[in-house]
């Protein structure tokens, strides 16, 4: 959509032919962007496509690709593979090619430009014949302040002229372009931003279990630390870590040192912390259940949120997904409600989000947050759910603090 209202043409090369279909229909199925902004963009600029050969009229090729982990928590690069391999397939002359998906360092001139320099049996010259570049995505789903076009875009060349080429095309769409030496330091930086936020995340998760063995408020410390204008950032605890990014970039990296005869400590630590969260909110809700007389096994336990955030549809790596296993395994009957999500499957079961009404939320033993989402009228869940555990703090200043809520 950015480089479409800057007046170039895209075409979206995509594998599911649902979503080509939307796109054509002019019907977006990214939260982010609305179908009326789609439908508004004015002559055509925008189509989709699952046919590669678009690639032959293409002037520039951007891989947005995913880049899960595997079942043994290794980088799975399949699909950045499988895309230069069609991008090869269809490289001509003065053509830029740009990585945009996350990966390890060195994923660009080790995997990438192997397969684009000896394009259709040629031999070609990066920064001559072709260009390529690693520019990571940085996208904050469910923010309007932060769009595409504002915030800073970080880019490395594997050539001088590469990253010349590049900065041209992305300096026409987004404010500001961040060049850097090479695409190895731009895949780095990308890795440094996400297990930023994966570490401190796992540092004030431990500190939340830390202070409930204490029998301190952990949001009353969050609140107090963070008056201090200087060397402090504010980070808040959570049933876990998810969404597309957090917590699989790290393991990229953890999983490239590995190669190097290095055990990244640090990132291993984090990890193993912030998978731990389900389990030690299960206890909350287990040692909950038992104060009010009940066992857990066959106890309704109504989840409020299944996203991974707040106010969006994703629910790729969700803590709440790993809790409802949990809770399953253990023997409550489980049932959810989520606005932005209406079904899913979970440990072989299809769940479908229930009506969220005063009977449901007294028909529960206990009801879980795990995602605040802004639509919830917090007082109303409060004054009618007999037992509450807030793993969010959503319910902060409702009836100050009732007896019968549960803070993470």
């Amino acid at each position: 959509m950015t480089f479409a209202e800057a007046g170039f043409s895209v075409v979206g090369i995509e594998i599911d032919e649902e979503k080509v279909r939307a796109v054509q229909r002019r019907e977006s199925y990214i939260d982010d962007v609305s179908s009326e902004r789609l439908a508004a963009l004015a002559g055509g600029r925008i189509t989709a496509t699952s046919d590669f050969s678009s690639l032959a009229h293409a002037d520039v090729a951007i891989v947005c690709v995913p880049t899960p982990l595997g079942k043994t928590r290794d980088p799975d690069l399949s699909n950045i593979i499988a895309a230069a391999d069609e991008i090869a397939r269809w490289l001509h002359h003065g053509m830029l090619v740009v990585l945009e998906s996350t990966t390890y360092p060195g994923t660009t001139e080790e995997v990438i430009l192997p397969r684009l320099s000896s394009s259709n049996g040629q031999s070609l010259e990066v920064g001559e014949d072709f260009f390529l570049a690693f520019s990571p995505e940085r996208i904050d789903p469910g923010r309007s302040d932060w769009t595409v076009e504002k915030t800073p875009k970080v880019m490395g060349g594997v050539t001088p002229r590469c990253l010349r080429v590049a900065r041209k095309l992305y300096e026409a769409a987004i404010a500001q372009v961040v060049p850097v030496s090479s695409p190895r330091v731009a895949e780095m930086v990308k890795l440094l931003e996400n297990t930023f936020r994966a570490t401190n995340i796992a540092l004030v998760n431990e500190i939340a279990i830390i202070c409930n063995r204490l029998g301190v408020d952990v949001w009353e410390v969050i609140d107090a630390a963070k008056t201090k204008p200087f060397g402090f950032m504010p980070f808040y605890p959570g049933p876990g870590l998810g969404g597309h990014c957090i917590p699989i970039d790290p393991q990229y990296l953890a999983w490239k040192l590995r190669t190097l005869n290095y055990n990244a400590r640090f990132i291993q630590l984090a990890q193993e912390i912030n998978l731990g969260m389900p389990g030690f909110v299960l206890t909350l809700i287990s040692d909950a259940l038992n104060d009010a007389g009940r066992p857990l096994k066959g106890s309704r336990v109504l989840v409020l949120g299944v996203a991974y955030k707040s106010d969006v549809a994703d629910i790729r790596e969700s803590p709440a997904l790993d809790l409802i296993e949990l809770l399953i395994e253990k023997g409550a009957a489980v049932s959810y409600h989520d606005p932005f999500v209406p079904d899913f499957d979970v440990d072989g079961l299809s769940l479908s989000s229930v009506h969220l009404d005063e009977a449901a939320l007294k028909a529960s033993d206990c009801v879980v947050i795990t995602t605040a989402h802004s639509a919830y009228d917090w007082p109303w869940i409060v004054a009618n759910s007999p037992l509450i555990v807030d793993t969010r703090n959503a319910t902060r200043g409702v009836d100050a603090d009732p007896s019968h809520v549960v803070k993470i």
